[in-house]
């Protein structure tokens, strides 16, 4: 059984990283944190990464090749976004995004 990860935002971004594949991310911001969330397309959330603010986090989505969902009405007549609950599953290679792997300009801890 997973752990379900309670996130609260509806705020969807994506990246297609393949045919049929992609990567959801949803900005959360809750007591005073804002964590990135990555989301797989079966609703596993397999990766996080801590921001200063909700500005530096979509910049960084954006500079990282995500698009917001709400503003690119094109998407959603090939992609869904998921629905909650979301579950803890990581990815076969770890944490991808957050080890900087396939990650520009991870914020500095």
């Amino acid at each position: 059984m997973s752990d379900e990860i309670p996130i609260v935002s509806q705020d969807y971004w994506f990246k297609v990283i393949e045919m049929l594949q992609q990567n959801w991310a949803l900005i959360d911001e809750t007591d005073g944190a804002v964590i990135v969330y990555f989301v797989s397309d079966t609703g596993g959330v397999f990766d996080e990464i801590a921001f200063d603010s909700v500005d530096v986090a979509r910049a960084s989505l954006s500079g990282n090749g995500f698009l917001r969902f709400i503003d690119d009405p094109k998407a959603a007549s090939f992609l869904s976004p998921l629905t909650p609950p979301f579950t803890l599953q990581p990815h076969p290679n770890g944490p991808i995004y957050s080890s900087g792997r396939f990650w520009k300009g991870l914020p500095k801890s």
